[in-house]
């Protein structure tokens, strides 16, 4: 061996410390800072605690296995996560008809529709032209519902919901992203100390997923499959490819879209609502924290997927705790969840004084919950916001 080869640097295959560290921290994160939402939208939708355990597991393995797969294929910071927002839209919409299996039905098709974006571009486009006043209004109002519950936690559990609340407010203080992840360690620590769980069966916490057989129908379809389609590509898909590209990274959208589509079809059949690229969490993945080499970052995105397929598999446990709980416990931290969310759509919402009462009507019917001929506010709420701004344009054209 020469003496310029022996002094070369030894080129590290593994992933570094700070990757392995980011990867943990984005799952963690991600994992405690949404299951609840995620819990309580698929069981306001029909599905039992068994459902919803299924469900929650098939979403955190199955975007575990695909971040790995597109991280590796990539070598980039690929993440993903399930749609909060959409299980949010869940949790909004309540029952349909038909129960869990017409709303597994939407899931697929919501999970087709989010293929064909990503193959045939003219759809993905139309997704990206809704005017951001008319989505943000739409995703503040399904939003709201959840983001009260923290407030009337106070009202209906005051010692148990100020603890949780006040846990939320210092942390975040310190380390906004780790508040919600607080106040998550916070509840179960009090539902453990006041649950009685002597009688839950020990099977029950094992993993087990869930086949749900699909309906179909056209009430569920156009409820809760083309709402879900359009706030998981608005506020989740392309938000994440925006993150991703303020990092430098440069992947085809298309075939990314196409990936989270054909994920979601996956865990659909076991109760999972969306998958979609993740925006927060990627932040952590692809920034200068993961590693100090771009090249590298992936592994951060390939050490969060294998920590979502081992939280995955803590699910049913997750459940069967949230399960003995009062919901409106696990309602408040889901709302604490999404306060920043809330915040960030409302102002997107009402900053253009031209679309203002567009957004207003859009946020106020989709708010309202209405179920008219059985179809969730979610989607009148874009056809009332879509009327006035169509009027809106039409009279300022007509000037």
């Amino acid at each position: 061996m020469s003496g310029s080869e022996a002094m070369q640097p030894a080129v590290q295959r593994g992933p570094s410390i700070a990757a392995v560290a980011a990867g943990v921290l984005a799952a963690s994160v991600g994992f405690a800072s949404s299951f609840a939402v995620v819990i309580a939208g698929l069981q306001a939708v029909g599905a039992s605690p068994a459902q919803a355990a299924s469900g929650l597991m098939a979403l955190a393995v199955v975007k575990g296995v695909c971040a790995i797969y597109l991280s590796f294929k990539h070598r980039m910071p690929i993440s993903l996560a399930w749609s909060t927002p959409g299980a949010a839209l869940l949790a909004s919409s309540g029952a349909v008809e038909g129960g869990f299996s017409a709303a597994v039905g939407a899931f697929l098709v919501s999970g087709l529709l989010i293929v064909f974006a990503g193959l045939w571009r003219p759809l993905g486009r139309a997704v990206a032209a809704i005017p951001a006043p008319l989505a943000n209004a739409m995703l503040a109002g399904v939003l709201l519902g959840l983001c009260l519950a923290p407030v009337k936690a106070v009202a209906e559990l005051p010692a148990f919901a100020l603890a949780i609340i006040v846990t939320w407010a210092i942390v975040a203080r310190f380390k906004r992203l780790y508040a919600v992840p607080a106040a998550v360690l916070m509840t179960v620590v009090l539902l453990i100390i006041s649950t009685d769980l002597a009688g839950q069966e020990i099977g029950s916490l094992w993993p087990i997923l869930v086949p749900v057989t699909p309906s179909f129908s056209l009430s569920a379809i156009i409820g809760i499959a083309l709402p879900l389609f359009i706030v998981t590509m608005a506020s989740q898909n392309i938000p994440g490819m925006a993150v991703l590209n303020a990092n430098n990274y440069r992947p085809d959208p298309g075939a990314l879209f196409t990936w989270t589509g054909l994920c979601s079809l996956i865990a659909a059949p076991f109760g999972g609502h969306a998958l979609n690229l993740a925006a927060i969490t990627a932040a952590i993945c692809a920034g200068d924290e993961a590693d100090p080499d771009p090249k590298r970052r992936y592994w951060a995105a390939v050490i969060a997927g294998i920590s979502y397929v081992v939280l995955g598999l803590s699910a049913a446990a997750a459940t069967a705790l949230l399960a003995a709980s009062p919901p409106i416990l696990i309602q408040a931290v889901a709302g604490l969840a999404l306060l920043g969310a809330f915040g960030a759509a409302l102002m997107g919402a009402m900053a253009d004084q031209t679309n203002r009462e567009a957004g207003v009507v859009t946020f106020l019917v989709t708010a309202s919950g209405i179920g008219l001929l059985g179809i969730s506010g979610a989607f009148w709420g874009l056809v009332a916001g879509g009327a006035i701004y169509a009027l809106t344009h039409w009279r300022a054209a007509a000037q």
